[in-house]
């Protein structure tokens, strides 16, 4: 009886073996190794990895590349003659304490250029305040300022005719003029003309300068090296005929 029942198990188990067996079919051929890819499936591997131009646009040479610039260009120095040259014909310097002088020339090739330089006196003055800072208290503050009784002042005259006058103008508040230390007044008229140079509380030199063409006759005194030398057309800062502006002489030699 056992003998029996061994042999059907044994049966059985040889059964459900071959049963199991015969549930798994061949290994098949894996196609999406050689067609399509993840994205695309239908699509071949020899289309995916298509390289080249395509034939709706065509091959064309480049443009060549521009090379940018700086915004910077260089520009070439104005050539000058040496008939646009002024020579000092005059120059002192001078403390002034109400009193004047002049000078005269007869102007025939203007421009005329008077460039000055002034030294006035100073006034001291000491300002009490409190600070708003904590601690710090009471203070003094001390402030220089010009003097109101130092001024500097150029008149260019008709020598024939005094009443009439080309150019007034000079150096401070007490005149009503400016408080530039430094100036260049240009005369613009033709003429024979007194130059006069007043001032109180003040030192200043100052100096007139003329084109050696058509004014002078004789330049064998003058360095033309030394004494004569460019100015500026359109100086930054200058006087002509009353107007007023700030000096601006190029020195050379």
């Amino acid at each position: 009886m056992k003998e029996n029942l061994a042999r059907i198990i044994c049966c059985i188990t040889i059964i459900l073996v071959v049963a199991a067996s015969g549930c798994v079919a061949p290994p098949k051929d894996n196609k999406s190794s050689t067609t399509g890819n993840f994205f695309n499936p239908g699509q071949t591997d020899s289309a995916a990895t298509v390289t080249g131009t395509p034939n709706y646009v065509r091959e064309v040479t480049a443009f060549p590349t521009e090379t940018p610039t700086s915004g910077y260009r260089t520009i070439a120095p104005v050539t000058q003659i040496p008939q646009d040259k002024y020579c000092r014909i005059f120059s002192n310097t001078n403390t002034f304490s109400y009193n004047k002088t002049a000078v005269a020339f007869n102007l025939q090739n203007p421009p005329m250029y008077i460039n000055y330089t002034v030294k006035p006196s100073n006034i001291t003055r000491k300002i009490a305040y409190t600070s708003k800072i904590t601690g710090e208290g009471d203070k003094v503050l001390t402030v220089d300022t010009y003097s109101p009784y130092s001024w500097f002042e150029i008149t260019v005259r008709n020598k024939l005719n005094p009443n009439e006058i080309y150019l007034q103008d000079g150096f401070g508040s007490a005149k009503g003029y400016n408080e530039y230390l430094n100036r260049t007044l240009k005369i613009v008229k033709r003429g024979d003309m007194q130059i006069e140079f007043y001032g109180n509380n003040i030192t200043a030199t100052y100096s007139v300068w003329v084109k050696p063409d058509g004014n002078l006759n004789d330049t064998t005194q003058i360095n033309m090296t030394t004494e004569c030398t460019y100015f500026d057309q359109n100086p930054r800062d200058f006087v002509q005929v009353g107007t007023t502006a700030t000096p601006l002489v190029t020195w050379t030699g």
